[in-house]
């Protein structure tokens, strides 16, 4: 983690996803608004008002978000002029990319093939246009979905995150955790794990 004071007003806070794996956040809290409130946000503007004298209490925030292709995410949190009133802290420019590589946690197997019985009302739905390889694994006691080289862009992707979002919850993807889910664990679906799920389980 690295926080760069640009101007009096303006800082950038660089993290890496093994900062991010640490506090257990993954992407996709950080593109909602409920983020700002959470506790490592709060911990790295009172780091920047320790360091740099960044004084945030009773400003309002805006904060630009994005990430980098090499696993890297980027704050630039900019302070406007003084109200006199105490703002909740941040509004959020920009959102941040998504990886292509993801990996969502399932309580069970049975909760897996609820979402697929969602997935499969999506009528001709090509899996390999959304990515080109998904598994299912088992690793203790619990299923994991591992979606490699993920087309962000596909015109269906918001309503599957919006999907799986209900049944798993998203991890911070890492080659160490993806690697240890695979030596550990048990692969249950090696390949195209959605469709085949859908022809033999919903």
């Amino acid at each position: 983690m690295k926080i760069e004071k640009l101007t009096d007003d303006k800082i950038r806070i660089v993290i890496n996803s093994s900062d991010l794996e640490l506090e257990n956040i993954n992407v996709q809290n950080i593109t909602t608004s409920s983020f700002e409130k959470h506790s490592f946000f709060v911990d790295l503007l009172k780091k920047a008002k320790k360091d740099y004298n960044f004084e945030t209490s009773g400003c309002k925030l805006i904060v630009e978000t994005f990430s980098s292709q090499n696993e890297f995410l980027v704050f630039t949190v900019t302070k406007l002029p003084f109200t006199g009133m105490k703002i909740p802290i941040a509004k959020r420019k920009t959102p941040c990319s998504v990886k292509s590589n993801s990996i969502y946690r399932f309580e069970s197997f049975d909760d897996f093939c609820k979402f697929c019985n969602c997935m499969k009302k999506i009528k001709n739905f090509n899996y390999n246009s959304l990515s080109s390889n998904i598994s299912l694994h088992y690793y203790n006691h619990t299923y994991y979905l591992i979606l490699k080289n993920i087309n962000i862009s596909h015109k269906i992707y918001t309503k599957f995150y919006t999907l799986i979002s209900e049944f798993s919850q998203s991890l911070s993807y890492s080659d160490t955790f993806e690697n240890k889910i695979i030596e550990y664990g048990k692969l249950i679906i090696k390949k195209n794990a959605i469709q085949k799920s859908i022809k033999y389980f919903s």
